[in-house]
């Protein structure tokens, strides 16, 4: 549980940039808003600033009246960057506006430091994810990676934290966040009241590698065509190296160097990844039972496949189900 004073109130700080989202704002001022010790007292007070105070645009259709400027900033005991519109186009290293630059170097080196969506690049242009673990959206994951190869980017979380520095995915993943870090500054018991009042879960299984969209595959035109259009159209058979190989013309050593070469991984790892989208697709879609997907993907038994599915996504097939078409 991180040091708190006992008869001191967390200082939040949300830094808002022009095109905000007002849910990724909602979501810090609701659920740190609302966390309470025993007797009712507010354990945390949230404010929210921007460079300038006054009127601040959204990325919906309507603003915002922000009533901080960035000096508010040097008492904070915890700094929430939110994302905004600025942050869905093409990104640049170290691009950062100057006013946006000037109000983070407020922030004392005591605070904690956390962004929501892809807030992160604002914390990676300001030098403050350098050496640690972080995560983004999963559409934007692979950009910041690509400008900050010093950080330790992990697609498939749902949040981070890293000696004081915290990311996290989506939107949602905002949500996760907050509960974490009340979770640690108050405990458990705290932050479940929490997230009972929201109507939230207190923790959610696996990361966001859940929900990414990946279309099942198809084969194009390339050397290695005629062994994936085989494959996909045979998902639930046994398929061997060998097999896939003389579908290809070709040796199994030949077939593994062009498979790396046109997908970045074996023929065998490729193969998994086509089973395991066409097992969350038809768990999406169909009432089948677990064994019956397991069989017609390819994995063979629910066993298989449940292990698979922890490995891969951190969540069971049940509970992958019941996420994805909210089913009890």
């Amino acid at each position: 549980m991180r040091d708190t004073k006992a008869d001191a109130v967390h200082q939040v700080v949300v830094f808002v940039r022009p095109g905000l989202l007002p849910m990724e704002l909602g979501i810090v001022h609701r659920l740190f808003g609302t966390a309470a010790d025993d007797g009712g007292r507010p354990l945390y007070s949230v404010l929210t600033c921007a460079s300038t105070p006054g009127e601040v645009a959204t990325d919906t259709d309507f603003s915002i009246n922000v009533p901080h400027g960035p000096e508010v900033l040097e008492s904070a005991d915890t700094v929430v960057v939110p994302a905004a519109v600025e942050d869905y186009g093409p990104q640049e290293r170290g691009r950062l506006a100057a006013p946006v630059r000037a109000a983070l170097a407020r922030v004392p080196a005591r605070a904690r430091l956390a962004s929501i969506c892809t807030g992160s690049f604002v914390l990676a242009a300001a030098g403050a994810l350098e050496g640690r673990r972080a995560t983004t959206h999963w559409k934007s994951c692979a950009e910041l990676a690509s400008l900050y190869p010093e950080v330790d980017v992990d697609p498939d979380v749902l949040y981070t934290d890293d000696r004081g520095v915290l990311t996290s995915a989506g939107v949602a993943a905002g949500i996760d966040l907050c509960l974490h870090m009340i979770r640690d500054d108050h405990g458990a018991e705290v932050a479940n009241t929490v997230a009972r009042g929201t109507v939230v879960p207190p923790h959610r299984e696996g990361g966001q590698a859940q929900y990414i969209d990946r279309p099942i595959q198809q084969a194009d035109d390339c050397s290695t065509a005629a062994a994936r259009t085989y494959a996909l159209q045979r998902l639930g058979e046994p398929l061997t190296l060998e097999e896939l190989a003389r579908q290809a013309a070709m040796s199994v050593r030949t077939l593994n160097r062009r498979f790396r070469q046109e997908t970045g991984v074996t023929p065998m790892q490729w193969l998994g990844r086509q089973r395991l989208d066409y097992a969350r697709r038809l768990l999406e879609r169909s009432d089948e039972p677990v064994d019956r997907v397991a069989a017609r993907s390819g994995f063979g038994t629910g066993t298989a496949m449940r292990q698979h599915f922890r490995e891969v996504l951190g969540v069971s097939p049940r509970a992958y189900r019941n996420t994805f078409r909210g089913t009890a």
